[in-house]
């Protein structure tokens, strides 16, 4: 089983190992809701190094990726990051949702959820291979470390960095590469994130990004993992792979805008022209539960109104923020409306919640 590079440096920060996506990795460092409400309030790093980073390289490289994502990569800028988008199939549904880092019209990363990196690689090969592109991939996952900063104070923090004042200055989606840092050179340095806070994700190799952590901690920066990384996201109404999207499920019915409307020969752009004239039978929506409940709606629960099943639960989670449960689901489009009180049914039992749209905090 894979594990990600700084997995024992991590243990002996206290983290708890866990196996998540078929990699070794940390789940928390003993309190999750610490570990969340550091990222909403000040910062907080995460080891993201199990996600999967495809480099994609050649004269055909813009051409694959224009022809596999539903996304226009015509006005892509070098240095700008495209996403979310996704791989889709046939049916439109998603293969996987993913970021593209673009360095040029011939060299771009893929940043991918870790349960499909081997899908998306052999996704990638077979369409070079059928379609004869000059381009060739590699995959860096195992090779370098993946870290993610989070917070309302992340500048502040990453600024007392020398050789990273350069990073602060990004805007929302810009990345630099090769940068140059007191702690070794940094390969990918961009600003963005998966929690609705401010933040940067650095790509390096491992030792860079031990010593990054090291330098974060000694200026107090909190570590996280993904139990918080969980509930961060879902309190912003962020989907996950596997839970909330699928192959059956399609950017419509999620309410995922990966796609550039009208845009033609792409693997699935068909399909989502199909659905959109169509329309949905179900849509993804947030549940608010009441403070002070101790359930948590899981994957499959039913949702109800006035015993009538209207829905399903896809994941669910506490919000430390909120101080209540949560979760995301599904419900039929005739009871997609927002302030709508619904029942969840958990164990048997029902409890009242609140179809809402997402995020449920505003940042």
């Amino acid at each position: 089983m894979p594990r990600i590079p700084l997995l024992d440096l991590l243990r002996s920060y206290g983290g708890d190992v866990g196996v998540f996506a078929g990699f070794e990795t940390i789940m928390s460092y003993g309190d999750p809701f610490s570990e969340h409400l550091a990222v909403r309030r000040d910062a907080a790093v995460f080891d993201i190094s199990h996600m999967g980073r495809i480099l994609v390289e050649g004269p055909d490289s813009q051409e694959l990726l224009d022809m596999l994502l539903p996304r226009d990569l015509g006005d892509s800028k070098d240095g700008v990051m495209i996403g979310p988008t996704a791989f889709l199939n046939d049916s439109g549904g998603f293969k996987d949702d993913v970021m593209l880092y673009r360095f040029s019209n011939e060299r771009w990363l893929v940043v991918c959820n870790a349960i499909n990196r081997e899908k998306i690689l052999g996704w990638l090969r077979e369409w070079i291979s059928r379609k004869g592109y000059k381009a060739s991939i590699v995959d860096q996952t195992l090779e370098t470390a993946m870290l993610a900063i989070q917070g309302p104070r992340v500048v502040e923090y990453i600024s007392k960095i020398p050789g990273f004042s350069e990073a602060s200055s990004l805007k929302p989606l810009e990345f630099l590469e090769n940068l140059d840092t007191s702690l070794g050179r940094v390969d990918i340095i961009s600003r963005s994130g998966w929690t609705g806070e401010d933040g940067f994700e650095i790509v390096s190799r491992p030792g860079i990004a031990a010593e990054i952590i090291a330098r974060l901690r000694s200026m107090g920066v909190a570590l996280a993992g993904l139990i918080a990384r969980d509930s961060l996201r879902m309190e912003m109404g962020y989907v996950l792979y596997g839970e909330d999207i699928d192959e059956d499920i399609n950017p419509y019915e999620a309410r995922y805008w990966v796609f550039t409307r009208g845009k033609e020969g792409c693997i699935g752009c068909d399909a989502l022209r199909g659905i959109g004239r169509r329309g949905v039978a179900k849509a993804r929506y947030m549940f608010r539960l009441k403070k002070g409940l101790r359930v948590i709606p899981r994957r499959g629960y039913k949702v109800l109104y006035e015993g009538e099943e209207i829905g399903y639960i896809t994941s669910g989670s506490y919000s430390p923020y909120l101080e209540r449960p949560i979760a995301m689901g599904y419900i039929k489009s005739s009871h997609a409306l927002p302030g709508l009180s619904v029942d969840i049914e958990v164990r048997g039992k029902l409890y009242e919640a609140k179809i809402l749209d997402y995020p449920l905090i505003k940042r």
